[in-house]
C-alpha cells in the first residue's frame, strides 16, 4: 500500500511539473508569437527590397558615370591623336625649312616621352 502511495505521489508531482513547464515555456518573453514572427519577416522583407533598390539605383549611376567617362577619354584620345600628327607636320615643315624646333618649353616628363617618340621631341 504504501509503494501505491508513493507512486500516485509521483504521478501527481510530474503532472504538476508538466503543467507548470507548460505555462511557463508559453510565457517567455524571448519567444514571439506568430502573428509578431510573420510581421517581423515582413518588416525584414521590405527592408532588404529598399536595400536592393537603392543598391540597383547606385549601380545604374555608375555604369551611367563609367560610360560618359569612356566617351570623355574616346574624345579625348582623338584629339590627342589629331595634336600630335599636327606637331609631326610642323616639324618636318621646320626641318624641311632647315631649321631646328624650339624645345618644349617644360621638360617633358618620362612618362609622357613614350608618346612623342614619333614627333622628334
Amino acid at each position: 500500500m504504501l509503494t501505491a502511495l508513493s507512486a500516485l505521489a509521483v504521478a501527481l508531482v510530474t503532472a504538476a511539473g508538466g503543467i507548470l513547464t507548460t505555462i511557463v515555456g508559453r510565457r517567455q518573453p524571448w519567444r514571439p508569437h506568430t502573428a509578431e514572427r510573420r510581421d517581423d519577416f515582413t518588416a525584414v522583407t521590405n527592408k532588404l527590397g529598399e536595400h536592393i533598390t537603392r543598391l540597383e539605383r547606385r549601380v545604374d549611376e555608375q555604369e551611367a558615370d563609367a560610360e560618359r567617362d569612356r566617351q570623355q577619354l574616346s574624345a579625348q584620345d582623338v584629339t590627342l591623336r589629331y595634336m600630335t600628327g599636327w606637331l609631326r607636320v610642323l616639324v618636318q615643315h621646320i626641318r624641311a625649312a632647315g631649321s631646328e624646333p624650339p624645345p618644349p618649353p617644360e621638360p617633358v616628363p618620362e612618362h609622357v616621352r613614350t608618346y612623342l617618340h614619333d614627333v622628334g621631341l
